[in-house]
């Protein structure tokens, strides 16, 4: 299980890294100026996912949370949408118009890490049904 809890943390510290960097560049590039920290934004949702998948490793070892681990995910799905939108309210709620890059910007690192997150729930939840 530690195995499983570091490379969680090294994947999730890569794709921040990676994708921070490659997605500042483009902007500075392209000269594009965003309303709110993109740094941030990845740093939330990297933060987030791993908290996820750590506590839903935990959460798949005690047999009394065995049954409730999709609902428990969909909740924690709902609780990092409302964190974000309280988080970067600001940026995102108070400007008429996001631009369509501020759109994208928020856009991409929500799917890349949403997508790393289902991937590792989905084999989580996997070896769960395989135990029962």
């Amino acid at each position: 299980m530690i195995k499983k809890l570091i490379i969680y943390n090294t994947v999730f510290l890569i794709l921040y890294v990676l994708g921070y960097n490659i997605h500042d560049f483009i902007l500075l590039k392209q000269e594009i100026s965003l309303p709110f920290s993109i740094d941030k934004v990845y740093l939330f949702h990297a933060g987030y996912s791993a908290l996820i998948c750590i506590n839903f490793l935990l959460l798949a070892t005690v047999n009394k949370y065995l049954d409730q681990l999709g609902f428990i995910y969909l909740a924690t799905m709902l609780l990092k949408f409302i964190l974000f939108s309280i988080t970067f309210y600001k940026p995102i709620f108070s400007e008429e118009n996001l631009t369509i890059y501020s759109r994208l910007s928020l856009f991409i690192p929500t799917i890349l890490f949403l997508l790393t997150e289902l991937i590792f729930v989905s084999k989580i939840l996997k070896k769960k049904d395989s135990k029962n």
